[in-house]
């Protein structure tokens, strides 16, 4: 039996059968996937805009006095006044050895940026800070308003240095080079209203998977609660002791079993119905295939009995048993094929009539999708170039508790940013690879000869190849950099604010410690009444308590002021070190979310516009 069904096993037909119904069952798989890191990419771009607004109502800084202004120039060109130096970078700081893998990275106050996008035009886009030719007199008009402290700068004025056509056609009409000039053009921000801006975007991008959440079918948590937070609440999307690949995990899971309860697998028209009942007509189809393969090997081994029957002209009734038994067995044969016949024709009308225009929707959505957030994370570069100009102090204000949780939770939801980020880029190739190899299976035969194909089918697989294609192109390693460095910079302000911490707690530690010895001095001093109780005490025997007190709460009162010192030096390192980071490492992350979003905004357009055109787009020819 076993050898039997090895055999069948390694019948072609049964075998490619058995490679579709796989194939279609890891896209099942793969769709869950993409839906639930879809999500979990959106939320992570909310949480982490909350977080860092979060994080910038604890920092505190003090405003530098602003400079006199000279009021005899025109209000559109005031005169440039020279930008604020950025503060020391702070000292070396020699952190703990359980922080060696973190700290040889981030104890340097110079970070080395993320590598640069590759040189291609597809990374290009228009950057009103740098001038692509010579300045101009228009270039040093912006410049000049930019940087100066109080002056307004006029729309008009940023709408000279218009872009090329060419790239404001990459914006949508809610976008222009006008709401550019409107984010940039007030007078010197601080931190909170720069980050409150920043956070704005974060949201819009985020708005811009809605249309694509609705087609991968991800439910709504509006009211759901995870780890004691509300999804929706634009703060903390995950509990703080969730790990990102296990929110994704459970995500995961929730969706399968959401799917299942709100009706989705009953809507004829939903993609997760739709790649599910294509599954249950692959798994009938292979078991038919298998049962009809089955049945012809012994329609041979019958039809071969027989004929050595009637060569031996053997017993009749034996001879007309065979006949009869390989009657019955092309029969079943006959019905067998009808079988295969009618599942092929449901899987070729569910690939036709729903999945066809399921994948244009999903391909329409992913275009609007990035082209929506690279016209966001452009919008973003520009508003931290803002971070340039700051005009403050850092101020000796400690860190308090609230910011420590602060600078945590925002370190988790940039992890989180991360993580959903990869296993986005993942989850879209395992699905597009998986629907292209059940495709290839599906439209050319194991015999050499292609199948009869109708326009559909040329449409449908080439769709799907330059899909495959295009995202096998995408360079998603620069914004995953991009994205990890901007970590690596916040985990340096987490491990210092620890190091502050510490040298807090030590020079309250110093400090009661002096207190404590303090008051027994007082204590002791009291017992002696005079000085001369003392010398005698001394002289008969031999050593003065007093004195001894009084030397070791010298010792710790020299013990306490060097701590305290340390604290506040730690406190200054790390106001500084927080603002310079920052400064630093924004423009990197959002420039190469600016070129990761225009690169798939191209690619997803590409594809969506062959499809225009399917005359032009033969099916290859697979050799068997």
């Amino acid at each position: 039996m076993g050898c039997c069904y090895s055999r069948l096993e390694r019948e072609e037909t049964v075998s490619r059968c058995k490679a579709r119904k796989r194939y279609m069952k890891q896209l099942v798989k793969a769709r869950q996937a993409f839906s639930a890191s879809h999500s979990l990419y959106i939320r992570s771009l909310r949480g982490t805009g909350a977080a860092l607004r979060q994080f910038s109502n604890a920092e505190t800084y003090i405003r530098r006095p602003q400079p006199h202004q000279h009021h005899h120039l025109p209000p559109v060109l005031p005169s440039p006044t020279p930008r604020t130096p950025p503060p020391p970078p702070p000292p070396h700081i020699p952190m703990s050895p359980s922080s060696d893998t973190w700290t040889s990275i981030t104890a340097s106050p110079a970070l080395p940026p993320p590598p640069p996008p590759p040189p291609s035009s597809t990374w290009d886009f228009w950057d009103p800070f740098v001038p692509s030719t010579s300045r101009t007199v228009t270039e040093e008009e912006w410049e000049a308003t930019t940087i100066a402290s109080e002056a307004m700068v006029t729309v008009t004025g940023a709408a000279s240095s218009a872009p090329p056509p060419s790239v404001v056609s990459g914006f949508s009409k809610d976008t222009s080079s006008t709401e550019l000039a409107m984010v940039v053009s007030r007078n010197t921000k601080d931190l909170v209203e720069i980050i409150k801006e920043l956070d704005e975007y974060f949201l819009k991008a985020a708005d811009a998977g809605a249309q694509l959440s609705l087609l991968l079918e991800v439910p709504t948590f509006s009211s759901q609660k995870k780890g004691g937070q509300v999804y929706n609440n634009g703060w903390s999307l995950w509990g703080s002791n969730t790990k990102p690949n296990d929110a994704f995990g459970k995500l995961n899971g929730e969706l399968t079993a959401t799917n299942m309860g709100n009706g989705y697998g009953g809507n004829s028209r939903s993609h997760c119905s739709t790649v599910e009942k294509l599954y249950a007509w692959e798994k009938k189809l292979y078991q038919e295939v298998k049962t009809a393969e089955a049945t012809r090997i012994e329609h041979e081994k019958k039809v071969e009995q027989l004929r050595k029957l009637e060569l031996k002209r053997a017993d009749y009734v034996k001879t007309e048993k065979t006949k009869k038994e390989v009657e019955k067995l092309e029969s079943q044969m006959m019905v067998a094929s009808q079988a295969i016949e009618t599942t092929s024709a449901e899987i070729i009308k569910l690939r036709e009539i729903e999945l066809y225009p399921q994948l244009l929707e999903l391909v329409k959505g992913l275009m609007c999708m990035w082209r929506s957030m690279y016209e966001s994370h452009q919008v973003q570069t520009h508003i931290v170039e803002q971070l340039k100009y700051l005009n403050i102090i850092p101020s000796a204000e400690p860190t308090s508790e609230i910011h420590r949780q602060s600078t945590l939770q925002l370190e988790l939801e940039v992890q989180q940013w991360h993580a959903s980020f990869c296993n986005l880029v993942k989850a879209q190739r395992d699905y597009v690879q998986s629907l292209t190899g059940w495709l290839r299976l599906c439209l050319f035969q194991i015999s050499g000869n292609p199948l009869l194909r109708t326009g559909q089918d040329s449409r449908i697989y080439s769709l799907c190849e330059e899909w495959n294609l295009a995202v096998d192109r995408i360079p998603d390693k620069v914004a995953s950099e991009g994205i990890k460095s901007f970590l690596t910079v916040v985990h340096a302000i987490v491990v210092q604010q620890a190091e502050e911490y510490r040298q807090k707690k030590k020079a309250d530690s110093a400090s009661k410690e002096l207190d404590k010895r303090a008051t027994e001095l007082r204590s002791l001093e009291s017992k002696y009444v005079s000085h001369s109780m003392r010398e005698c005490s001394a002289s008969t025997r031999g050593r003065d308590p007093v004195q001894e007190k009084q030397n070791k709460v010298d010792n710790l009162r020299t013990k306490a002021q060097d701590e305290k010192q340390k604290h506040e030096n730690l406190v200054s390192v790390t106001r500084s070190m927080t603002i310079n980071n920052l400064q630093m490492s924004f423009p990197h992350v959002f420039q190469a979310m600016v070129g990761f979003s225009s690169v798939c905004m191209h690619a997803y357009e590409a594809v969506y516009n062959q499809t225009k055109n399917p005359d032009q787009h033969e099916v290859k020819r697979l050799l068997p």
